[in-house]
């Protein structure tokens, strides 16, 4: 029905900028979270977990001390400002990530900035790491402490655009200092095309002082993970393994959106050539890019970096070849709005299946086994 009936109404039939369809649904999460302990807020939740949430113990997974009750997160930018952070396992989620936040607040880049590139199943946004900043999450998450669930909250760290590039390693460390109590795990973003300049960080001098700042201010040990582009050369992305070692990173999430047009279908957005507007794509484009990229890291790192598979995942098919190449867990955004509210549970159930058909007792026997068979 969301794919026949619904999502050709909120796509097409409405015609609504896609940003407002996203406001909208993050005001009435953010009502639900609030309310999500009176009725009637607690009865249309309950009916959410029945109808969307699946458990397998086989699905869990155990990564840097910390049980992720399934795979399959919730990618940053859907909940930039953690409003609805202690509910997204209702959603059928095993983890969320927040985020991207800054430490200043800022309105991110001018609208319209959100697109949907229908007939490649994509999204090409500019956002700009739009947020309320990283004081404002923090307060968020100690309001909704007692209403935590089971499910791990990651924390996606971006540099402020007024801030200048020689003076980021500050910028991210106030806001990991302010929210460090609340985070499970924490993503260094140096890989947005939105913020000028925010790819550059991803050169080797420029993350070593980012990831020293953080790791000298860590006593609890959160794991720090490194969020990389999809357009990194394999030289490029062996020199941040090099530096994940050498920091004693938790890991890489492969990979952030693209700023490649090639072999699309659309051609032109908001009136104008695609090649001509500016921003990140994500969805199905990015599908065997990502995989790609995740082979190559479980090869270099013979397995030993967990990783954090993202980009083009909306069946169960998708997020076994993800997994089998090396991911550990995995994020979905866009996929999510395409396919809509059963996703999670339809790919969840799915990698049951798989499991079953190979002869599988748990899911981190298939984390790389396309590439160890």
């Amino acid at each position: 029905m969301y794919k026949t009936v619904i999502r050709p109404v909120l796509f097409s039939g409405l015609k609504a900028d896609p940003e407002w369809l996203h406001n909208r649904s993050m005001t009435l999460l953010e009502w639900l979270e609030n309310n999500q302990n009176q009725f009637p807020a607690n009865w249309v939740l309950k009916q959410v977990s029945s109808q969307w949430r699946y458990e397998e113990t086989r699905l869990s997974q155990t990564l840097w001390g910390i049980t992720f009750p399934n795979p399959l997160g919730l990618a940053a930018g859907f909940d930039k400002n953690g409003v609805a952070a202690s509910i997204w396992d209702r959603f059928g989620f095993g983890y969320a990530e927040l985020g991207t936040v800054t430490e200043h607040p800022q309105p991110g880049n001018p609208p319209p900035r959100l697109f949907r590139l229908l007939q490649d199943e994509a999204a090409l946004n500019r956002m700009g790491f739009n947020n309320e900043g990283s004081q404002k999450l923090a307060e968020c998450l100690q309001k909704q402490a007692g209403r935590r669930g089971n499910a791990p909250l990651g924390i996606n760290l971006g540099k402020s655009k007024i801030t200048p590039l020689e003076q980021a390693a500050e910028d991210y460390l106030t806001s990991f200092l302010r929210l460090r109590e609340w985070g499970d795990y924490f993503a260094v973003n140096v890989s947005s095309p939105n913020t000028p300049g925010l790819r550059s960080l991803q050169d080797s001098k420029q993350l070593s002082l980012i990831l020293e700042a953080i790791q000298a201010n860590n006593p609890q040990d959160k794991p720090i993970l490194v969020k990389i582009a999809p357009d990194l050369t394999w030289d490029a992305i062996a020199d941040v393994l090099t530096i994940a070692k050498e920091y004693q990173l938790a890991g890489i999430i492969a990979t952030n959106t693209t700023i490649a047009r090639e072999g699309l279908k659309t051609k032109t957005i908001n009136g104008n050539p695609i090649t001509e507007e500016a921003g990140g794509i994500s969805g199905k484009p990015l599908r065997d890019r990502v995989t790609a990229i995740i082979r190559y890291i479980y090869q270099q790192t013979e397995g030993t970096l967990p990783i954090i598979g993202v980009g083009g995942i909306f069946t169960a098919e998708d997020a076994w070849e993800k997994i089998t190449a090396g991911a550990s867990l995995l994020q979905v955004y866009t996929g999510w709005i395409y396919e809509g509210p059963m996703m999670a549970k339809q790919v969840l159930t799915g990698l049951t299946q798989k499991l079953d058909e190979q002869g599988l007792s748990h899911l981190s026997e298939a984390v790389g086994r396309s590439i160890n068979n």
